[in-house]
């Protein structure tokens, strides 16, 4: 079994991308051991605490829960074309200090949800191009880009639409798929 750390860029406590994310925990195969990681405690990354040797707590713990992972799905809405502050600062402190970082070599993968029709499509974009950088195998498809999620979840939270289950269904065993095929 691969233990794999899902991130989640939006930190309201109604998140439809965290409520996605449980989704996918609960179709995800026996394969796969998925944890969110929480990163809204996570203080603003600054260099200077890593460079004097006295990181806060908060980072220390994430990089090591992270560290502790085979691979790392992202499941986050779009701000302003791109990724939400709190993912960014997560991903910022996960690949410092420089030469340890977190991320490299996973297998990862990302989806995106927003109201809007086109599903979160520049923060799935611009979070895709990161991993180049960050050394995250990223799976290349199928690409995930899920509109109108405000519409998404019936009333006891589970997905409403069984053409959209069976999608995410098939997305989650891709990546178990993915995660094989890389770690074999």
């Amino acid at each position: 079994m691969k233990k794999i750390g899902v991130i989640v860029g939006s930190l309201r406590k109604e998140s439809w991308n965290r409520k996605l994310a449980l989704s996918l925990i609960k179709l995800a195969p026996s394969s796969l051991k998925m944890e969110i990681i929480e990163i809204g405690q996570l203080p603003l990354y600054n260099q200077d605490p890593d460079d004097e040797g006295h990181p806060p707590a908060e980072w220390t713990a994430f990089r090591e829960k992270m560290k502790n992972m085979d691979g790392v799905l992202f499941v986050t809405p779009e701000y302003n074309r791109s990724v939400p502050a709190p993912l960014k600062n997560a991903i910022d402190v996960g690949s410092r200090p420089y030469g340890k970082s977190v991320w490299g070599g996973k297998p990862g993968a990302v989806i995106s949800g927003s109201p809007g029709a086109i599903g979160g499509f520049g923060a799935n974009q611009h979070l895709r191009q990161s991993f180049v950088f960050l050394d995250i195998l990223c799976m290349q498809m199928p690409e995930a880009y899920i509109g109108d999620i405000a519409n998404l979840f019936d009333a006891n939270q589970n997905i409403a639409k069984e053409e959209t289950r069976k999608f995410l269904q098939k997305y989650i065993e891709s990546y178990a798929n993915w995660v094989e095929k890389i770690l074999k």
